[in-house]
């Protein structure tokens, strides 16, 4: 992970002051180290005996995408309000300053669904911790969550205490 976390770009104050934005595009970039992180997300997927992966919109789609093709599993996709055009089930969740909503479709999850949701960060947990309710609106379970990237201190974890938490790489970070 050494090599990887020396791919991860640290923008300080973006997009705003005092935040140290973790820019994971360099892994992307770097096929040998985006190859690396994608099996690693795997590994840690297949010991939670998923059978369905859940990605949350937008940079989740680019890791969880590689995971679900490499591992032969259905790619569950969870969006911003109005992108998904068929009938959706939708949940929203607080952020610092207001709400936003999530949205799925509904005939994507079953009762038999053992899901690993995926996102390249977490952070506060809210985004994540929407998705799994989501799933579990449509009679899912989930059964792990994998980040690329972690935010230690911001309290993202703790609202996803169903479920086995992985990151890859933890940053320490002030909340």
């Amino acid at each position: 992970m050494k090599l990887l976390e020396k791919t991860i770009r640290a923008i300080p104050d973006f997009p705003q002051k005092g935040i140290i934005f973790r820019d994971i595009t360099p892994v992307l970039a770097e096929p040998s180290v985006f190859k690396h992180t994608v099996e690693s997300l795997c590994e840690k997927a297949a010991a939670t005996n998923c059978n369905s992966i859940v990605a949350i919109e937008s940079r989740g789609f680019l890791f969880a995408s590689a995971m679900a093709y490499k591992m032969n599993l259905p790619l569950i996709i969870v969006r911003k309000p109005g992108k998904l055009p068929w009938k959706v089930e939708k949940e929203e969740y607080s952020l610092e300053y207001g709400t936003d909503t999530l949205e799925i479709h509904k005939d994507s999850i079953t009762k038999t669904d053992k899901i690993v949701i995926v996102d390249d960060l977490l952070a506060t947990g809210g985004t994540a911790a929407a998705a799994a309710r989501l799933v579990k609106k449509l009679g899912g379970s989930v059964v792990g969550y994998l980040f690329v990237v972690e935010l230690d201190g911001l309290g993202g974890r703790v609202k996803l205490s169903e479920a086995p938490v992985e990151s890859l790489i933890t940053y320490k970070e002030e909340g």
